[in-house]
């Protein structure tokens, strides 16, 4: 992650330098600069940067999986009846819809 957030603020300078050089100077075109850079790099990195966004999305969702998986698995393991305050809060939510 670290890795793509320095590669979108090395693709917002670069963006930023090349509108520099393309005669958006002076204060009052600051804000104009700024703008323009961030708009592009925007697009840039949305195109360049699409492989990283999905393996990172992919790695989140395989944990989000694994950590479902266990949770199951520790419900099944503690049985129907798991003896705390979970049970009588399920109980409890269920009285109330009906």
């Amino acid at each position: 992650m670290i890795q793509y957030t320095l590669l979108r603020a090395l693709i917002f300078f670069v963006c930023l330098i090349v509108f520099y050089l393309l005669g958006l100077r002076g204060p009052e075109n600051l804000p104009l600069l700024v703008l323009a850079a961030a708009l592009s790099s925007m697009v840039i990195s949305y195109f360049l940067l699409r492989g990283m966004r999905e393996k990172f999305s992919a790695q989140i969702a395989h944990k989000i999986e694994q950590r479902t998986a266990a949770k199951q698995e520790r419900r099944a393991a503690a049985g129907p009846d798991r003896g705390t305050d979970e049970s009588a809060e399920d109980a409890e939510v269920d009285d109330s819809f009906r």
